[in-house]
């Protein structure tokens, strides 16, 4: 009887202890676990009608992450981290490196970055709790602070604070996009692919386009916690010339800018695709700027607006 009720009370401590932690001291274990932690997860992400199938295996091999990140549909493709170096692996042409801190396409960086510096845009409220992949989870929401981003929530592993969920919504509360786990493994030690990748001698890190005429564009107006991450030349569809790239993030929401000579065929003012990307078309001048994101179609028109030629 006695190891029944120490049991209870340990059991009580622990649900209270669970209870007692805040909605940013969940995404903190959680943005620790996405480091530390050697895992295996099966996921499916859900865009509109469409269905992309992933698997994604994280681990430590001599001190230094490494991840690999494999879709199931479709041509062979996979991704492998080793450190900072990302490389990419298709069927159709050479694999290719570049630095980046995380492979883009499964969970937004800032899960496992800094979750202070979302706190800029978003604000951290904690939820209730359910079951996702037969495991239960801890439901964090993170707010838009501003009309200028949409709403996300993240669903945390209670037992080993790996994400199980994550959803975007639009100002409607509409579902835009999810990245769902339906199985998790946690791992004793790394996978043995890991173990493999981290001997390989990848291809070198490609430099960024090089911006040898590249003009000083700059915005007056960002919304707060957006910072401009990336700036290259790049190519739109049936341009042929160079055009200026500008990339933004706030952490969780990317959006894309490219300026570029108006064409012979005026592109659209506005399009909204049914999983929340927005393009917005602004002249200037004899320049065209195109705005690119999941993100609220003013948001982007009022970014593209703000641009100026310093």
């Amino acid at each position: 009887m006695r190891l029944i009720l120490l049991a209870l009370l340990v059991l009580t401590f622990s649900t209270h202890a669970e209870e007692d932690l805040s909605a940013k001291a969940w995404l903190k274990n959680m943005s620790q676990a996405l480091r530390d932690k050697q895992f295996k997860v099966s996921i499916i992400q859900l865009q509109a009608d469409h269905i992309r199938p992933l698997v994604y295996i994280h681990g430590i091999v001599d001190n230094q992450e490494i991840a690999l990140l494999e879709y199931l549909n479709g041509p062979p493709k996979n991704a492998i981290r080793v450190g900072s170096r990302v490389t990419f692996i298709e069927h159709d042409q050479p694999a290719y490196s570049v630095s980046a801190p995380r492979i883009q396409g499964v969970w937004p960086a800032a899960l496992a970055g800094d979750i202070s510096l979302l706190e800029q845009g978003y604000q951290f409220v904690i939820g209730g709790r359910s079951r996702s992949a037969g495991r239960p989870g801890q439901l964090i929401r993170l707010l838009a602070k501003d009309e200028n981003r949409y709403d996300a929530q993240v669903w945390v592993d209670m037992e080993t604070y790996l994400p199980l969920r994550f959803d975007t919504l639009n100002q409607e509360k509409q579902l835009l996009e999810q990245t769902m786990v339906v199985e998790l493994f946690e791992l004793s030690e790394p996978a043995n692919i890991l173990i493999e990748a981290a001997k390989q001698d990848w291809p070198a890190i490609i430099n960024q386009a090089e911006r040898t005429d590249g003009k000083n564009w700059q915005f007056t107006w960002l919304p707060q916690g957006f910072d401009i991450v990336v700036r290259d030349h790049h190519r739109l569809i049936g341009i042929h010339e160079p055009v200026e790239y500008i990339a933004l993030t706030d952490g969780l929401a990317n959006i894309s800018v490219y300026v570029a000579r108006s064409g012979d065929n005026p592109m659209p003012n506005e399009l909204l695709t049914r999983n929340g990307l927005s393009m917005v078309v602004v002249k200037v001048g004899a320049l065209e700027v195109v705005a690119i994101g999941k993100v609220p179609s003013e948001t982007l028109e009022r970014i593209a607006n703000s641009l100026v030629l310093k």
